[in-house]
């Protein structure tokens, strides 16, 4: 009877994504003038600004400016991720409006009605976000400021990121302020639990490492083996909703060296060494104002299965998320300029 009940769900959220016309689309108009610049540099140019800063350091600052520096850069370590609170909350959102604008965010949500329906029974859904690239900054769709989403779902959003990012002074609140969480087990059962849903990139910097300039046609996505939020989702019976993320490739320009010693530095890092150039050629700049299109797929229900996940449920729900993604892909790769572009998942 369970499996009659799951393939029904299934089937219906196939039938819903295919229509069109039950889309709930909404399209930011693009303004990549003084503000929306000036916000995407306070959010995304620190990494440029940190660098600047380090390099000011060590060969031009007097001894007076070096120990500010330092003792700043400690301070931020010290003070709370989150600080000053409030204000820098009001910053963080101001920040996600002019993003918006800058970025002249499209989001299409699929079954709309699905997400309120969950939203009501005040489930936590698990929102998979695709690709990874040189950064996944497209997942400030999720921001609750800008109210993409809807009911409490739209309210909880947040984002999963690399803990990494956490342990760097000064870019550590910036991501607070935006929603920012770090990524581990704890945080994500802790979320299921509670009913709060929020966004992360499954793929992680693995796929970073995949980019080839060489194949500008292949999108590659690392999630074969990423099965672990599967099974958390069979544990707290919650649903996973794929989301796939165009034009966020030539954002930057980029370049890292390969091989396997390279790989081993990113896992032990939980980021990839790299150097990359946005706009106006600025190494670790701001991104390219490209035109963000953020697609997310129909709910895929999941059963609460607790302590007793089995791997044939692990297996079979990470294939229909698959699947799920690839259609996702498909029927809107057109639109989305992408027509002649494949994706690999491997």
């Amino acid at each position: 009877m369970m499996a009659e009940n799951t393939n029904s769900l299934l089937k219906k959220s196939s039938s819903c994504s295919s229509d069109s016309s039950k889309w709930k689309i909404h399209d930011t108009p693009q303004d990549s003038g003084l503000l929306p610049t000036i916000a995407v540099s306070l959010w995304l140019g620190w990494n440029g600004f940190l660098l600047w800063i380090v390099i000011y350091a060590i060969f031009l600052a007097d001894n007076y400016q070096r120990m500010v520096i330092v003792g700043l850069f400690t301070l931020s370590l010290v003070l709370p991720a989150n600080f000053p609170g409030a204000l820098g909350y009001r910053i963080g959102d101001w920040m996600m409006v002019q993003a918006e604008k800058y970025f002249g965010l499209k989001t299409v949500i699929e079954d709309e009605d699905d997400l309120i329906r969950h939203s009501k029974q005040k489930k936590a859904i698990i929102f998979a976000f695709n690709p990874h690239d040189i950064l996944p900054y497209a997942v400030f769709a999720f921001n609750p400021t800008l109210r993409r989403l809807p009911g409490k779902i739209g309210e909880d959003g947040c984002c999963l990121m690399t803990s990494a990012i956490f342990s760097i002074p000064l870019l550590r609140h910036v991501y607070s302020w935006v929603g920012g969480i770090p990524v581990d087990k704890m945080t994500f059962l802790g979320r299921l639990h509670r009913g709060e849903s929020f966004a992360f990139t499954p793929g992680g910097v693995h796929e970073v490492l995949m980019l080839n300039p060489e194949k500008p046609l292949d999108v590659v996505l690392y999630l074969q083996k990423r099965k672990g939020f599967i099974k958390l989702a069979l544990q707290t019976g919650s649903p996973v909703v794929p989301v796939f993320g165009f034009n966020l490739d030539g954002s930057y320009g980029y370049w890292f060296p390969r091989g396997s010693f390279m790989e081993k530095i990113s896992r032990s890092l939980k980021m990839v060494p790299l150097v990359f150039w946005g706009r106006w050629f600025i190494p670790f700049g701001i991104p390219n104002p490209k035109k963000i299109h953020v697609v997310i797929g129909p709910a895929i229900d999941v059963p609460k299965e607790g302590d007793s996940v089995t791997q044939e449920s692990v297996d079979k729900y990470h294939s229909k998320f698959l699947e799920e993604l690839e259609a996702l892909f498909e029927r809107h790769k057109h639109e989305a300029g992408y027509a002649d572009r494949h994706l690999r998942i491997i």
